[in-house]
Order: C-alpha cells, then sequence, then structure tokens
C-alpha cells in the first residue's frame, strides 16, 4: 500500500493524485501546504535542507507588521487624547463659568446693589475679588438692557455687552464659546432673581479655554512611555518567534522528516478506526488497515472507484456523496458502523472528503442496556416525585398504578386491607386474606379485572397467599405455563389469559414490619415476560410506595380523631328558641382541623345570643384549646354579661391558659390568640349589641337586598388585649339577615380579605332567601376548591315578638301597689289565655316586686314577655342582687325568692346600665 507522509488527515494539493513531487520551498509551492508539510504519494527519502530564514521571510514580514500596527495605536491614543483634551477643557470651562455666575448672582446683597442708585460702585470691588478667587477672566454685571455695571477694564463698564443674553431674561442659562480681545472662550449668563421671581438684572462670567488644563494632556507623557515599552516588547517577542520557526520548520533534516512521516503513517494503520480519503473523482485515495477489515475492501482498492469495490448500499452511499455526516449508524455486512464525513477542499484544499468508521455492534448492545437502566431509573424517579403527593391512602394507591401502567406494566392493581384504608392498623395473620382493590390502572379499559371497592378473598395455599404469608415477591413469568395462580379465581384467570395477560409480577406492600397489601403487576400488551431484574425494579416501587401508603394511613387516624374531637366539641343541635331563625355550616380544612367554632346561645328575656370564633393554629391543640373557649362562652353567658365584659372574661382566660401551657410544654405549644364575635339580638326593641375581638365584621342584609357591614371596633385578638373592648348597638327591621363567618370564607392564599368581603357582598345581595338557602349561594360563591383554614357559616333571620305578647307596668314604691300589680298580671294572662298559671305568676310578681319595693329603688317596672315560656321580669334602679336562703323555722321572712325558685323553671338576675332586673320564666306545657 502506497503511503502519505505528512499528517493523514491533512488534505492534500491537486498533485496528490498519485505523482511523486519533489519540490519543496519557503513558500507554497505546489506539493506542500503552508505549513510546510507536502502532500501526495511518496516513496523516497528527501534530501534536500531547507534553506535558513532570509531577513524578508514571514517572521521578518510579521516583524514589520507588528512595528506597523503599535506606532498607529500610539498615533491614534495621541489624536484621541488630544481631542478628548480640548473636549475636557471646554467642558470645564462652560461648568466652571455657568457656577461662578449662578454663585455670584445668588449671593446676598446683589439685588440691593442691583436697585440701589450706583450698582457699580457696590458691585465692581466684590465682583473683581470674585473673579480672583473662581480663577476666572471676567464677572460681568448686567442690566436688563444689557449695559455692564462690571469689568476686568473699568473703561467698558455702562457699555453694551457683547453676547447673547436675551434667553436669560427669561429666566435661562445661556452658555457660549467666543472669541474675544483675550483669545477664545466661554462665558455663561445666568438671570439675577428677586424674591419675587422677577428678573433684575443678569450676571456673566467667562474664562479662556486656554486656562483650562485637562488632565488628558498629562496623560500623553505616560502613552508615549507606555508605547514605546510595547514596541520594545514587540520586537523582543517578533525575534523569539522567528527564532522559533527556524527552529521548527527549518532545522530538520531529511533523515527526521522522514521518520516523522514514518510515524504518521504508523499511527493511522494503529488506530481502532477506519479512515478512507476520497478524491473529488470517486477515487479511493488512502485506507488505512482498520478501513479494510470493515469494509471487507481488496487489496487494490487504492486509487479505484468505490463503485467498483463491492460496497454495501448504505456505507457507498455516505462516502460518494460527500455531504457531511457526523456518527450516522450505517449496516454492513453484520456490522454496524458509525461513519463520519467531512470535505477535504475547505479553506483551499483538494477536492474530495475523508470518512472515519467505527465498529458500533456492540457499543449498541450496550446502547440498548444502557436505555432499559435510564428509563428504569426515570420510572423511580417519577414514582418518586408522584407517588405520596398527598396524605389520601387511596390517592396514593392510585398514583402508584398510574406511574407504573404503560411504562412497567400494562395492567397494576393494589389491594389493601379494609383496615388500611379506614386508618386503622392492618390485622396479622389470616385475617390479611380480605383486602379490597383500592386501584386499577390499565393501557385499555376493557381488562377482565375487579373494579376499584371489590372485596378480594385471598384462598389459601395459593401463590398469593403464600406472598402475603412471607412477604416475599414473586413472578410468573409464563402464567399460560403455570398452574397454582389459577386457584385463586379460576374464572377471573381463564378471562385474563383469554385477554392477552403472559406474565405477573406479585409484591406485598410492607412498611415498617406491617403488612398493608399486595401490588400486582400484570403484562398483555408487550411481548416480553417480567424477569428477575424487573422483580428488583417492582420492589423499589412498591417500597416506596408502601413507607406513601403508611404514612397516609397514620395521618388519616390521626385526621379522624381530630375531626371527631373536633366535631365532639362544636353544637351538634342549635337550642329551640323564636327570635331567630338560623342556619349553619362547618366545612373542616383540608390540611387538618382547625379551632374554629360557632353557637348559639337563648338569652333571659327572649333574647338570643350568636358566637363565631377561631383559635390561631391546627391539629389537636387548636381543637382542645376552641372546646374550652367554646365552654367558657357559655358559662359567662350564664351570668347575662353584656359583649364587651363577657370578651374582656375570656380575654383573661386565654391568657391564663397560656401561661398554664407555657408553664407545662414550653412556649412553643402555647396559645398566640384566638379572635370571636359575640352578638345578643333581643326581639322586643329589635336591637342588637355586639363587640369584636379581632374578629371580621358581620355582615347584614335588609330586607331590600342590601348588603352593609356595621362598623365596629375591632379589638386585639383574645390573649392580646390591652385596652377594654367596646360594644356597639344596631337597630335591626324584622326580616333582615346576620351573617357571622370565620375568616376562612373571606380569605385564602389566593384573595386579600378586602376581595372576600366584596364577594361575600355579592353573593348575600338580591332577593330575600331563607338561611339555609344563603348559606348554600355564600359556599358556592366562596368556597375554595381545597379550603386551608376551617369555615364556619352561621346565617340567622331576624323575628319581632309581637308588642301584644309584650305588657308593661310602672310600680309605685308603695306596698299598697303590689295588689293592683296583680290584678293587672292576671287580666292579661286571661287575655293570652293562661287562665292556669295565673296563680302561680301572681304569687311570683307579688313577691319580686315586694323585694324591690322594700329592698331596692326607683324606678320599679314590670314586664310580661309570651314567647316559648312566660317571662315575668321586675325591674329597679339598685343593684344589689337577692340571694336564695333557707330560712329557719323561726324566721318571719326570707322565704320569697325560695317559693319563687320552686315554682319558677329557671330564675336569675341581669345588670343593666340603670339598675337589676330580676326574671324568672313558666313553661306554659
Amino acid at each position: 500500500m502506497a503511503r502519505f507522509p505528512g499528517r493523514s488527515w491533512a488534505p492534500s494539493d491537486p498533485g496528490a493524485n498519485g505523482s511523486a513531487s519533489t519540490t519543496r520551498s519557503t513558500g507554497t509551492a505546489a506539493g506542500s501546504s503552508p505549513g510546510g508539510r507536502p502532500h501526495g504519494r511518496h516513496q523516497h527519502t528527501r534530501t534536500a535542507r531547507p534553506a535558513p530564514v532570509r531577513v524578508r521571510s514571514v517572521a521578518g514580514q510579521v516583524f514589520a507588521l507588528q512595528v506597523v500596527v503599535v506606532l498607529l495605536l500610539v498615533v491614534a491614543a495621541v489624536v484621541a487624547l488630544v481631542v478628548q483634551s480640548r473636549n475636557d477643557a471646554q467642558q470645564e470651562a462652560t461648568n466652571r463659568s455657568v457656577a461662578v455666575a449662578q454663585t455670584y448672582a445668588n449671593s446676598p446683597g446683589i439685588v440691593e446693589a442691583l436697585r440701589s442708585p450706583d450698582p457699580t460702585a457696590i458691585l465692581q470691588p466684590s465682583a473683581q475679588a470674585a473673579r480672583v478667587n473662581a480663577g476666572v477672566d471676567f464677572i460681568v454685571v448686567l442690566n436688563n438692557d444689557g449695559i455692564r455695571y462690571t469689568h476686568p477694564n473699568p473703561a467698558r463698564i455702562g457699555q453694551k455687552f457683547v453676547g447673547d443674553y436675551q434667553p436669560a431674561l427669561q429666566g435661562q442659562v445661556v452658555t457660549e464659546q467666543v472669541t474675544g480681545t483675550i483669545g477664545p472662550l466661554v462665558q455663561a449668563v445666568v438671570p439675577v432673581r428677586a424674591p419675587d421671581g422677577q428678573v433684575v438684572g443678569m450676571v456673566s462670567a467667562g474664562i479662556t479655554i486656554a486656562n483650562v488644563s485637562s488632565a488628558s494632556e498629562r496623560q500623553l507623557p505616560v502613552v508615549l512611555g507606555a508605547a514605546a515599552v510595547a514596541l520594545a516588547l514587540a520586537t523582543g517577542g517578533t525575534a523569539l518567534i522567528s527564532r522559533r520557526l527556524q527552529r521548527q520548520t527549518r532545522g530538520l533534516g531529511p533523515a527526521e522528516m522522514t521518520r516523522m512521516y514514518e510515524h504518521h503513517a504508523a499511527v493511522l494503520h494503529a488506530v481502532r478506526e477506519g479512515v478512507l480519503i476520497v478524491g473529488g473523482d470517486g477515487r479511493l485515495l488512502l485506507c488505512n488497515d482498520e478501513a479494510r477489515r470493515l469494509l471487507d475492501l481488496p487489496a487494490d482498492a487504492e486509487g479505484r472507484p468505490l463503485a467498483e469495490l463491492g460496497l454495501e448500499p448504505a456505507p457507498l452511499e455516505l462516502l460518494a456523496d460527500g455531504r457531511v455526516v457526523t456518527d450516522e449508524v450505517v449496516l454492513a455486512g453484520e456490522r454496524l458502523l458509525a461513519v463520519n464525513v467531512r470535505p477535504t477542499d475547505r479553506d483551499g484544499g483538494p477536492p474530495g472528503s475523508v470518512a472515519t468508521l467505527r465498529d458500533s455492534t456492540e457499543l449498541l448492545a450496550l446502547t440498548g442496556r444502557a436505555e432499559v437502566a435510564q428509563r428504569r431509573l426515570r420510572l423511580l424517579y417519577d414514582a418518586g416525585v408522584t407517588v405520596g403527593s398527598t396524605l389520601d391512602v387511596t390517592r396514593t394507591a392510585e398514583e402508584l398504578a398510574q406511574v407504573t401502567v404503560g411504562r412497567f406494566a400494562d395492567v397494576v392493581t393494589v389491594d389493601l386491607a379494609e383496615q388500611v384504608l379506614e386508618g386503622d392498623e392492618p390485622p396479622s395473620g389470616p385475617a390479611l386474606l380480605r383486602m379490597r382493590r383500592a386501584a386499577l390502572a390499565t393501557v385499555r379499559g376493557d381488562a377482565p379485572f375487579y373494579p376499584v371497592g371489590t372485596v378480594v378473598e385471598v384462598v389459601p395455599s395459593t401463590p398469593l397467599a403464600g406472598a402475603l404469608d412471607s412477604g416475599l415477591p414473586g413472578v410468573e413469568p409464563r402464567l399460560a405455563e403455570a398452574q397454582a395462580w389459577r386457584a385463586q379465581d379460576p374464572e377471573g384467570a381463564a378471562r385474563a389469559l383469554a385477554y392477552g395477560v403472559h406474565s405477573l409480577v406479585r409484591v406485598p406492600l410492607k412498611a415498617r414490619g406491617v403488612l398493608l397489601g399486595v401490588v400486582r403487576f400484570w403484562r398483555t400488551e408487550r411481548e416480553e415476560p417480567f424477569e428477575d431484574d424487573d422483580l428488583a425494579l417492582a420492589e423499589e416501587l412498591v417500597s416506596h410506595a408502601a413507607v406513601c401508603i403508611d404514612n397516609a394511613r397514620r395521618y388519616t387516624r390521626e385526621h379522624a380523631m381530630a375531626v371527631t374531637l373536633q366535631h365532639s366539641l362544636l353544637p351538634r343541635n342549635l337550642p329551640a328558641q323564636n327570635a331567630l331563625e338560623v342556619a349553619h355550616r362547618y366545612l373542616p380544612a383540608q390540611a387538618g382541623v382547625g379551632g374554629d367554632w360557632f353557637d348559639v346561645i337563648p338569652l333571659p328575656g327572649a333574647r338570643v345570643a350568636m358566637v363565631v370564633g377561631d383559635v390561631v393554629g391546627h391539629g389537636l391543640h387548636a381543637a382542645a384549646t376552641m372546646g374550652r373557649l367554646r365552654t367558657a362562652i357559655h358559662n359567662f353567658s350564664t351570668l347575662d354579661l353584656p359583649p364587651d365584659e363577657l370578651l374582656g372574661h375570656l380575654d383573661e382566660l386565654v391568657n391564663r391558659i397560656d401561661q398554664e401551657e407555657s408553664a407545662l410544654v414550653g412556649a412553643a405549644a402555647a396559645v398566640t390568640g384566638a379572635t370571636c364575635l359575640y352578638l345578643i339580638y333581643d326581639p322586643v326593641s329589635r336591637r342588637c349589641t355586639l363587640a369584636s375581638a379581632g374578629h371580621p365584621p358581620p355582615a347584614l342584609v335588609r330586607p331590600d337586598g342590601s348588603v352593609v357591614f356595621p362598623e365596629l371596633p375591632t379589638g386585639p385578638p383574645l390573649g392580646l388585649a390591652v385596652l377594654p373592648f367596646e360594644t356597639v348597638e344596631l337597630e335591626v327591621e324584622e326580616g333582615s339577615r346576620l351573617v357571622l363567618y370565620t375568616d376562612g370564607l373571606v380569605e385564602d392564599r389566593e384573595r386579600d380579605i378586602d376581595e372576600g368581603l366584596e364577594l361575600l357582598r355579592a353573593a348575600l345581595t338580591g332577593p330575600a332567601r331563607t338561611p339555609e338557602q344563603t348559606c348554600a349561594d355564600v359556599l358556592g360563591a366562596l368556597l375554595p376548591a381545597r379550603p386551608q383554614d376551617d369555615i364556619a357559616l352561621l346565617v340567622a333571620r331576624t323575628r319581632v315578638l309581637p308588642a301584644e305578647r309584650v305588657a308593661r307596668w310602672e310600680v309605685p314604691s308603695d306596698p299598697a301597689a303590689v295588689a293592683g300589680v296583680r290584678a293587672a298580671v292576671a287580666e292579661r294572662l286571661e287575655r293570652w289565655g293562661l287562665d292556669e298559671v295565673a296563680f302561680v305568676t301572681e304569687l311570683i310578681l307579688s313577691e319580686l316586686v315586694t323585694n324591690a319595693i322594700r329592698y331596692g329603688t326607683g324606678p320599679i317596672r314590670v314586664r310580661l314577655l309570651l314567647d316559648r315560656a312566660l317571662i315575668c321580669e321586675v325591674s329597679d334602679g339598685s343593684s344589689t342582687s337577692p340571694h336564695l336562703k333557707y330560712a329557719a323555722t323561726t324566721d318571719e321572712g326570707g322565704r320569697g325568692l325560695f317559693l319563687v325558685a320552686q315554682f319558677a323553671d329557671r330564675w336569675g338576675t341581669r345588670y343593666t346600665s340603670t339598675g337589676k332586673v330580676i326574671w324568672t320564666e313558666q313553661p306554659l306545657e
């Protein structure tokens, strides 16, 4: 085989067609490249030594070129410095002239001097002193007609100013460059303003450009010195390069050059890649031994056209086409070859192309295995990201089935113990032989498998039962040949085989030593059966899913406990009363239980209290704290306290709870606060009294459909109050709706509270609706897709106690008036049809009125209310409360309240701003 001297990949010249070329010179003669490396077929040794480098060689030309470039750079830098110096000098002159003129124009006393009878006498000395101190050539003060008052040359005082000063009369600053008697200069004219803003004169300052020196001029010697150093370095560097070129290109003899070419040829034939050089006429110019082996080329292949070499069509097309190809795989016999083709005629080289061939048959097999491993790693990664995204047992099982179907198996079933689905501990032993299908995913929708929710009864002595008992996974590569698995469900097995199921992997779901269920992977569409590698992958997938399912099971159990506790602390049924028609809704947060609560509490005098509140935080601690606060509100309401006092007592309770929790378990578990809204509605007076502790305001829907949010002073949350709470009273029309809610309804991460209140207003506005319909409409309009906080909603439509069911009397402070009150009460009870309770009512009122006359102060009033019970109220101006006691046998009195307590169903005392009210309730049935 002929050998080409030089680098095997270097492009050859037109003379490289097989003829020998022995000419070599210092230029780019035929048969050599610019680098001095010859091309073409050579079979003899060169004897001519290269001539030494002359002064006018390439190295010398490079030296001259570098000197010229350095000189041009120096000249350009000097010109740029000169131009910059002039520009800087002009700009500096302008800035200094304007600054001096403005400073002098704003100096104290200049306005008064301009308005004086002789401005020159006052201004000339100060102008000259300022000119000397500022370093300018002149400071001239002008009047509005342009007449000079000052000038360095006194002879020019009183003459017309030379320059443009008209814009200064309009309040502008004028700068211009002129050539005066002292040379080129820059002068500025600025206005002098009186305190009222009127222009009363002008000041002009100027300086010659020659007096302003530039920093660029001072840099000129530095630039020249640097240029000299650069020129010296360039000269030395060029000399070194010339010497090196001489050593590398001209210092070699023929023997050394021949040996170098032989080394190149040896490397060419030793590489594990085939190398071919094809000429522009389609002939093979060069090929190494590896190319001969890969393409089965004949011994005389070089010099022959490619079409005559018996190549396969695919590689022949790539080599003959000459287009650029990168790692294109073609079939050559039984080998897969990766082909790269590059043209040789780029940068003025000869026409043709060079190709490299690499045997990738084994690499393709390795690549296939690597792709399978990569797909499995990708599946494991996706399963790690997807499975367990929620704390829901069923959803986690569905995620496992969905992420593996189509990628690992064609059908995936997940069966779990029924206790796991409910959040309980799964049973051990034979009890796990009963499971329920939690997830099913198939490539096609007509797979003959039991649907989700089906109970799976595990048959003993089957492979499935053995896997559950041992906890070990198993694989059935060929289900058609296996018999034991069919015992689990013979009919279902027959349908599955008829459907095309041919391979199975079963893996028990086991986490933290607890058996939760089993996952089975089935193949129908893929022809290859499951192997041991697939079993290992299935174990990895199922082990991760098992931990996620167990976490979801534990969360389900804890969440169920918290929800049960919370629901037990909330009102199950609202108490019966006539003042309000009430509807309510409570929705726990999906993230966990919270501390929201609501309540409706009947009060004496046919009144009703409504409460909504929210404990900060979530979890069992918040729910327990909510229960304590709700119980406290019930207890405080029995004292019939006004809303502000009740919230004050509640605030003290929250502080005490906070201190107790901090002392027991640390500040991390302490209550950080709670909000509460307490409202009392009186159906007799239609008055609504309310107070808020950091809670959103209620909505009041009038009978005409309009909605308002009453303005009430919102105090700080409970546990953080430092000032007393305030109470607001509203008069409410009959048929109005009061809407109380917690912040979870109107505020979440995607909207602020103002936007939520506007949405609530829009949902409430409109025609009259029942409280139940109002709750449904409000939740439909404002309920988020995934509530992050609890939502409590309380809607009440107001009612009014009719006037004919209310009776009032004023009682004089005279014991004789008791008889008249008893007669009036008996008459009213007869009118109401309550004759059977008249005697007891007269007895109760006579005792209460007598006590008020004897121990209280005026005015004394009696009120009867006919509601769900007969309510008797006696009020007086005293704040002294009577106490029930047992009278001794010898005591003459002290038995009145005892009789009242015996005959009345309930009785008590309510304090008002003017005294107290003693009330009793008597059942009507």
